[in-house]
């Protein structure tokens, strides 16, 4: 008897191929809490394969803590105020996502053994190691931020950083392994090679702006933001050995404040 029904060991059909524009909504609706009309229709590994757009999230959230400081400058607002209260926007933004993964991965930190720090990064309480995690970093940035000359100079410092952070996580997605066998880092996919090489052309693109304030020290920042995102790959992997969500927040963390600190430090030195 004929039936419309498909045959058990068909294929199913290919997932419509997405947009440019598709890709980076995705970003943003994944790594913000924007209101943002994304797809999540493109099957396993989607967001994968859209991780070329993180950097463009991450200079959209940058870009709202740059608003932050142009708008209070010349209010009389002290600069450590108007960057704490950046970065305070920024954490809304994203519903701090990055900073939770940061105390996780500090107080997985804290245990021995592979299996038990897994098992504390996945614990939804903080410990005293994810405390100090969160205050050394908003301290870290918001006075390195404050140091800079000037509103401009910190405004586009911010969207350079936010972009070139959540570049590098993009290698990291592809060089080292999900270290769970469930979990947001196995359902996002791994990236395709292209994908990485966008992402950090992206990201490294995002410090041009900065070329007329920094001049050569734009490479002390590049030099700072990869080295920092090298180290977070190979504390991953020795911690974990591999990369989960939250070890991601992390490395996103320590590559934004090392473009941070890497600013001030180039201001200065000119």
């Amino acid at each position: 008897m004929a039936t419309d029904d498909p045959a058990p060991d068909s294929d199913p059909a290919p997932a419509a191929p997405r947009r440019p524009w598709e890709d980076a909504l995705l970003a943003i609706a994944f790594l913000t809490r924007l209101p943002v009309p994304a797809r999540h229709d493109g099957g396993a590994g989607a967001l994968g394969r859209a991780a070329w757009a993180f950097p463009l999230a991450g200079g959209v959230v940058g870009g709202c803590g740059a608003g932050i400081i142009l708008a209070t400058a010349g209010s009389g607002l002290h600069p450590l105020a108007a960057a704490l209260l950046a970065l305070a926007v920024m954490a809304v933004v994203t519903g701090a996502l990055h900073e939770d993964g940061l105390a996780d991965f500090a107080d997985g930190l804290g245990v021995a053994g592979r299996d038990r720090r897994l098992a504390v990064m996945r614990d939804s309480h903080i410990g005293a190691f994810g405390v100090l995690a969160l205050v050394f970093a908003t301290g870290l940035k918001a006075t390195a931020l404050a140091s800079l000359a000037g509103p401009g100079a910190a405004a586009l410092v911010l969207v350079a950083a936010g972009a070139l952070s959540r570049a590098a996580l993009v290698p990291t997605m592809i060089v080292l392994s999900p270290a769970r066998a469930d979990g947001l880092a196995k359902d996002a996919g791994r990236p395709p090679v292209w994908a990485a090489g966008l992402a950090l052309v992206l990201g490294f693109a995002a410090l041009a702006p900065l070329l007329p304030i920094l001049g050569p020290g734009v490479g002390t920042l590049a030099a700072a933001g990869l080295a920092a995102g090298l180290f977070a790959c190979w504390a991953m992997h020795a911690a974990v050995g591999g990369h989960t969500g939250d070890s991601l927040g992390a490395q996103q963390q320590i590559v934004e404040i090392a473009v941070y600190l890497a600013a001030a430090t180039a201001e200065i030195s000119l």
